[in-house]
């Protein structure tokens, strides 16, 4: 089984409009509401190539109910600690010059006494036939890097852990050790202060995160596909032409993939693949919440690995 943390869901509402104008009524053309969450983006990617998901975390009183919703629509379990308030809704305003106006939302708080009742969880969860583990995203107001550290330390030794995360969030799970992290390349600069200039400054990069605490690392590179390594071998991927959706979840998305394979034992390259074949599937991919298995397999077969 594949177990999912999140700890801070999201609702994305996108608005288009002929012109935003500030301080003035603005008539919506076109709305879209997605429910959000890295982590409940990588249960469903995972579930739909044919893993068993349970997913856990923080969800909301007032509207978690639509994310219990669509996990049920995809034969998900899940067992959430309930909070009060509402998941918090980030909203995009998009008008016809393609300018981009984002009001994002910093979300509830929760309480010790949930933030608690989280840890206990995962620690029970992952003891139960629990293969990997995925913690995933940002943590809720309130929580700071030490309580993601505590979240990484409450899995069971007995199941994988791959977290997706950056800053002092990755670091302090890097501490309580895993076995893999996927940063994009943003991510990593941020996290080291480092900027990447050139294919050894990314493999002194990578190496520096498993020096820090973690098996392997698979760096997302936008177009230029991906980049995974133990610290000895590394491999690259580049991905297929496709038209582009939305490159939204696509990072979701490979780890689903890595995560479905990890578990078996697959080797580096195979991670690899499956993780860009899944990524580039999600952003050719129309409908919003994830993407199909037979579209990943299809990718998978053009996908070539090369050593970097």
């Amino acid at each position: 089984m594949i177990l999912t943390v999140c700890m801070s869901p999201c609702i994305d509402v996108n608005v288009e409009v002929d012109s935003f104008n500030v301080g003035r009524t603005n008539i919506a053309k076109r709305k879209e509401i997605s429910l959000g969450g890295k982590a409940i983006n990588v249960a469903i990617g995972a579930k739909r190539l044919g893993a068993q998901v349970y997913s856990t975390g923080i969800m909301y009183e007032e509207n978690g109910a639509l994310f219990e919703k669509a996990l049920s629509k995809e034969g998900i379990n899940y067992g959430f600690v309930s909070c009060e308030g509402r998941v918090r809704e980030n909203y995009k305003f998009i008008d016809r010059k393609a300018m981009l106006t984002e009001v994002n939302d910093v979300g509830e708080p929760i309480s010790k006494q949930n933030a608690e009742e989280v840890l206990k969880r995962v620690e029970y969860l992952s003891k139960m036939e629990t293969d990997v583990t995925v913690v995933s995203g940002s943590l809720p107001r309130g929580l700071n890097s030490d309580y993601y550290g505590k979240l990484v330390g409450a899995i069971s030794q007995n199941s994988l852990r791959i977290i997706d995360a950056n800053g002092e969030n990755l670091l302090a799970g890097l501490r309580e050790g895993v076995d893999l992290v996927k940063p994009n390349a943003q991510e990593l600069e941020q996290t080291l202060g480092i900027k990447l200039k050139d294919a050894e400054s990314l493999k002194t990069a990578c190496r520096e995160l498993i020096a820090r605490g973690t098996r392997m690392v698979l760096l997302s590179l936008g177009e230029d596909g991906a980049v995974i390594t133990d610290g000895d071998s590394f491999y690259h991927c580049k991905s297929i032409n496709v038209a582009v959706n939305s490159t939204v979840g696509a990072g979701d998305a490979m780890v689903a993939a890595v995560a479905t394979r990890i578990r078996k034992g697959s080797p580096l390259p195979e991670l690899l693949r499956a993780g860009v074949a899944a990524g580039t599937a999600r952003i050719s991919t129309f409908e919003r919440v994830s993407f199909s298995k037979k579209k990943s397999e299809e990718i998978y077969k053009k996908l070539k690995v090369t050593e970097f």
